[in-house]
């Protein structure tokens, strides 16, 4: 991956340089490990609607999402209705795509399951973290993303590819793929030593 440097004169991922919105992405939450299940299911969702397009559209769109979804509750999606579907078509403000849409609430439910069965989405995640690598591996999927999407997929969960996940888990802190000299990478690796793994 190559690097960009601003004109703060820091050296960044390069894909990040695009809007200021993508660099406080990249520098506040990128590859930052994250525990709480409300953030891993709204970024399971997100992720799921990226598909086909760019992160930067969905990130510019992300609290126009949140509103929509009602702050990615999955208790209340759950409960989402052939009425809420049209609501969300209708919306603007987010990627008005029925797959997705229905993908999203579908998952909301299989979320409860697995909350059931597991107790707590980050702890059953979490299990899935590879073995921590010295340097960036910046692949579109990798062994540990698609044993992860089979899994999800074998409990009913949809538009959870192994590209889709991997990308969740770069962006969720189960890897650190901020490319080597990025300023960002050594904050990103103390973090994830510094994490406790929820059980």
């Amino acid at each position: 991956m190559t690097l960009h440097t601003h004109a703060d004169g820091v050296p960044r991922c390069a894909w990040c340089a695009a809007t200021p919105t993508y660099m406080a992405y990249h520098d506040h939450e990128w590859g930052f490990p994250v525990a709480e299940d409300r953030r891993l299911f709204e970024k399971l969702c997100l992720e799921s609607f990226q598909c086909g397009l760019s992160w930067r559209t969905i990130l510019e769109k992300r609290e126009n999402f949140r509103a929509a979804f009602d702050n990615f509750d999955h208790e209340k999606i759950a409960r989402y209705d052939e009425h809420d579907v049209q609501r969300l078509l209708a919306n603007p403000g987010i990627v008005r795509h029925r797959g997705k849409i229905e993908a999203i609430i579908n998952n909301a439910r299989r979320m409860s399951e697995l909350l059931e069965r597991e107790g707590s989405l980050a702890a059953w995640l979490w299990r899935f973290e590879p073995p921590r690598t010295s340097s960036p591996q910046m692949l579109t999927e990798t062994e540990a993303s698609r044993t992860l999407s089979k899994e999800l997929r074998k409990r009913g969960w949809k538009f959870v590819g192994p590209t889709t996940i991997h990308a969740f888990m770069q962006a969720m802190g189960l890897v650190n793929d901020h490319a080597e000299g990025c300023a960002l990478r050594a904050k990103a690796e103390a973090a994830r030593a510094r994490f406790v793994v929820p059980r």
